[in-house]
């Protein structure tokens, strides 16, 4: 299966904006025709080639269409907007806004992602192989929005408010967050598997966010209910035990919060309120 390449071929000191870089988009070109067309660099409207070298490649995936992009993208911003197929592979770190509103396909990093990774995002899968900054899967400022379906996968750590407005889907951290992951969270999954910094599921109505590492301390507008051996993410089952909070009770929120027992002592004492 034919691929495109896309290769970084000089370096950026302002953000790029190409919303037009997609398997969809980029379908049915001819290289002419996709070194033609135009993006942001700053303030100015460049060709595609003035930021990359194009070419095509006999690649190794199966999909029907695959893009490939190699060297520091960590400036230009949304990579895969409203992707609704194919593969997007980078070998390097990505900018902002990587995947918006995609609905299908899968985009890969080798590297690390900046902010607003997945904002909005539909369906597909995101997996990130570094670091994520701030607001994974969340809405923009001032919008209820946010992830409605899909995956998210990211080996290292991320920033704050993972799942801000979170309607549907799964976020997966395998390393630390921090502080207010799943905030106005209603359906979908959080799973942090190291620590968190703390305020999560801070006006949660739904959904679940799990905590497998440290966490300073739970919201006051959250009850301990119980303490359950195991949590389901997708099909996999994750071992506790793990305190049970629901929440948050300032926005009549029937939210979870799952606290792993062992890496949390300091919260012994919610269990004077459970029948153990």
């Amino acid at each position: 299966m034919k691929e495109i390449v896309l290769t970084v071929k000089k370096t950026l000191n302002v953000p790029v904006e190409c919303s037009e870089i997609s398997p969809s988009s980029l379908a049915g070109k001819t290289l002419d025709q996709i070194r033609a067309m135009e993006v942001w660099e700053g303030n100015r409207r460049n060709s595609l080639e003035d930021i990359f070298n194009i070419k095509e490649e006999d690649g190794i995936t199966s999909e029907d269409h695959a893009l490939r992009i190699v060297g520091d993208a960590s400036i230009i911003r949304k990579i895969g907007y409203r992707m609704t197929g194919g593969s997007i592979t980078i070998e390097g770190n990505a900018g902002m806004y990587l995947g918006e509103e995609m609905s299908g396909g899968s985009i890969t990093v080798s590297g690390n992602a900046g902010a607003w990774l997945g904002s909005k995002m539909k369906g597909g899968t995101i997996e990130v192989k570094g670091n994520a900054g701030d607001f994974i899967g969340s809405s923009y400022r001032g919008s209820r929005k946010g992830m409605k379906g899909g995956t998210i996968i990211v080996h290292g750590n991320a920033g704050t408010e993972i799942g801000c407005w979170m309607r549907n889907g799964t976020i997966r951290i395998k390393g630390s967050s921090g502080i207010f992951p799943g905030m106005h969270m209603s359906n979908g999954t959080i799973y942090i598997e190291k620590d968190c910094s703390g305020r999560a599921g801070a006006q949660i109505t739904g959904g679940k966010v799990i905590i497998g590492g440290y966490v300073p301390s739970i919201l006051p507008s959250f009850n301990v209910e119980e303490v359950r051996e195991r949590v389901k993410v997708g099909e996999e089952k994750i071992t506790g035990p793990f305190y049970v909070f629901t929440g948050d009770l300032n926005e009549e929120g029937n939210g979870k919060l799952f606290i792993n027992m062992a890496k949390n002592p300091h919260l012994k004492w919610c269990e004077e309120y459970l029948e153990l």
